[in-house]
């Protein structure tokens, strides 16, 4: 936190925005300026808060590390790096300055379905480097520190978590803004400048979901390392002593199955936006239907804004609790029914299928939103043809998708990730004691 207080005078006072264009470029100096400023600071606590050397049990197998300090402050480094990689790999692919979202916002020239095609692709694509900087994360820290490495590193992503909610709260903020500028009927300029804004926010917003499912991702594997160990200690080591074996018929089953579970949520989701707002588009017909006058210059009657407000609240509370029953079920479940063995392989495989699909859903989103702000900044006489075009109301189409893609399913995936660890660790002893780990059904 001190780090990233001592950063926010780089955007405030140092370098400051004078212009539109400088917007995006001073957050990421000031996500840059932390990152490079925080590893001399984990250095210096790793040196000063821990002992010279400590031992260390290995998740699998009997053998005891012997670590230091600074293999320590390298696991918690890789995890700053690799979150500032996936972040500034975000920002490429989300933000109009650069060509795929241009690409994205050209192919709305050819009607809706192609805009979805390329922003689906888009999202596809953008997991690539994402991924593999995750993989070389894991595999060094798991190196040098087993686990704990692992769960270190997920630190490193967390370390700039200051500056990380405050460039992710910047979108929201300026998105309202434009929202109030524009019923206010202040003068269209407001609105200009508040969208440049937004489509900042929206890369941000973009960077910030890039460093929660990355941390999400390390924290769960340090979780699911956590139920092996815990595993191995109720069974005397006649379970998971030589890790988990994922070619037993059992484990590679729920392997399967655990890679389902992203989707199944993704699914559940995204169709309760669509479900709730269909209600909203029928509400506001039907007060447009009742009160006719709400469509004059100087409307003599006031909207029922309470009747909206009700909607979203009750469906977004009553709509997420079929998919996080799914959630907390699945494992316990899973473990009482068939055993740790299955849980493991459920485990993983919810793991390696929600990184992909979280990081390529919020990157699609993104990427979609600000394809259209592009659009609208285009002028009339353009080939993009600005506001009001048929290229404009394709990229409204992308955008209208791309809302539960970034601001629904993505981010609640990472709660999928973490959920399904922490539930299966609290419940570890149980599934144990239900025959030897082996479930009610002893297909084990």
């Amino acid at each position: 936190v001190f780090v990233c207080l001592i950063c926010s005078f780089i955007a405030t006072h140092i370098a400051t925005v004078k212009a539109e264009a400088n917007v995006e470029n001073a957050l990421k100096v000031q996500l840059i300026s932390t990152t490079i400023v925080m590893i001399p600071a984990v250095y210096y606590a790793a040196i000063y808060y821990l002992p010279e050397s400590f031992d260390l049990s290995r998740t699998v197998g009997e053998e005891t590390l012997t670590l230091k300090p600074w293999m320590a402050c390298v696991c918690v480094s890789m995890g700053v790096v690799g979150g500032l990689i996936i972040g500034l790999v975000t920002e490429y692919y989300t933000s109009h300055s650069y060509h795929p979202v241009r690409e994205v916002a050209n192919s709305c020239k050819t009607g809706a379905a192609t805009n979805m095609i390329y922003g689906i692709a888009l999202g596809y694509k953008s997991a690539i480097i994402p991924v593999i900087v995750l993989s070389l994360v894991i595999y060094g820290s798991f190196t040098l520190c087993d686990m704990y490495g692992v769960a270190l590193a997920a630190i490193g992503f967390l370390s700039n978590l200051a500056t990380g909610l405050t460039i992710d709260v910047y979108g929201p903020v300026c998105d309202n803004a434009g929202g109030i500028a524009e019923m206010a009927e202040l003068d269209p300029s407001v609105r200009e400048k508040t969208d440049a804004l937004d489509a900042a926010g929206n890369t941000t917003a973009a960077i910030g979901k890039g460093f929660a499912i990355g941390s999400a991702a390390l924290v769960s594997l340090a979780l699911f390392g956590a139920f092996v160990t815990r595993i191995r200690h109720s069974s005397d080591d006649s379970l998971f002593a030589s890790g988990v074996n994922m070619l037993e018929p059992l484990t590679f089953s729920f392997l399967i199955i655990g890679g389902m579970i992203p989707f199944a949520f993704a699914a559940m989701t995204m169709k309760s936006v669509g479900e709730a707002a269909m209600a909203m588009v029928m509400e506001v017909q039907r007060q447009f239907d009742e009160k006719p006058h709400l469509l004059d210059a100087n409307p003599t009657e006031r909207p029922d804004y309470d009747a909206c407000i009700a909607i979203s609240t009750k469906a977004s509370l009553q709509e997420m609790v079929p998919p996080g029953a799914m959630v907390i079920f699945t494992p316990l479940l899973t473990g009482i029914l068939f055993g740790v063995t299955a849980v493991s392989g459920l485990l993983v495989g919810s793991l390696v299928a929600s990184v992909q699909l979280a990081i390529s859903m919020s990157n699609s989103g993104g990427a979609w939103d600000n394809a259209k702000k592009y659009i609208e900044k285009a002028s009339p006489d353009s080939d993009l043809q600005g506001k009001g075009s048929d290229i404009h109301k394709a990229a409204v189409v992308g955008d209208t998708v791309g809302d539960p893609f970034k601001d629904t399913s993505g981010p609640a995936l990472n709660i999928v990730m973490k959920l399904m660890a922490v539930l299966s660790l609290v419940f570890a002893d149980t599934f144990y004691a239900i025959n030897a780990g082996k479930g009610l059904l002893g297909l084990a």
